[in-house]
């Protein structure tokens, strides 16, 4: 049965923040707040869960989930090397809304879609998803929304479009940026922008002390 909480009231955050970390902990899907736009959320290393993910958004492999962590610290055990410029990144937005595209440690065993090695990782800036990701570890998080369709920006939006697929739905009211989060691609010899979102190019390129043209080129 779906449940939803909300999370304004904290009387009741803990209650739901549980709910969901149980959810996610059975393989199920949830709904949470982020900074940017409501993710719908999984457990990063149940294949199953991460696929009934993909199937709820009607999502194919081909577009690969990107995965929230709740600490800087997570991170050591997910990539293959943490390049000095993702350093200076998390270091200056995280957290926040930038996600990072890097290499994935080998030995980690989840299929998040055909990544071709890669991972997407943000630390987002919400009280509400930090709790739950300390709850759970990294999930896997696509914006929740079916495919070809807005974000959803509050639970509402969510629950219309994602209905019972969800187990779990926590409300923290409308999100804060309203946008998706800005996306950079570290796996190559430079950084590139793969997409712009509350966290401006300039910012971005200004933190890693080169020009704008060459971080989009």
């Amino acid at each position: 049965m779906t449940q939803v909480f909300d999370c304004a009231d904290n009387t009741r955050r803990q209650e739901a923040v549980a709910a969901a970390a149980a959810a996610v902990k059975s393989g199920r899907l949830v709904v949470m707040p982020t900074d940017t736009v409501y993710g719908l959320g999984a457990d990063a290393f149940d294949s199953n869960a991460v696929a009934s993910l993909l199937a709820a958004k009607g999502r194919g492999r081909d577009m690969p989930v990107g995965v929230l962590v709740g600490s800087w610290h997570t991170i050591e055990g997910l990539v293959y090397t943490v390049p000095h410029a993702a350093r200076e990144l998390i270091r200056a937005f995280w957290p926040g809304a930038l996600s990072l595209v890097v290499r994935q440690a080998p030995s980690l065993q989840w299929d998040l879609g055909d990544a071709r090695g890669t991972v997407m990782l943000r630390m987002p800036m919400h009280p509400v998803a930090i709790e739950l990701l300390r709850e759970t570890g990294p999930m896997a998080v696509s914006s929740a929304n079916i495919s070809g369709r807005p974000a959803a920006t509050t639970a509402e939006e969510a629950q219309r479009q994602l209905g019972d697929l969800v187990q779990v739905y926590l409300d923290a009211g409308p999100s804060q940026e309203q946008a998706a989060s800005t996306i950079v691609d570290l796996t190559g010899a430079e950084p590139r922008l793969l997409r712009e979102g509350p966290v401006s190019a300039q910012a971005i390129a200004d933190v890693l002390g080169i020009e704008v043209a060459a971080l989009t080129a």
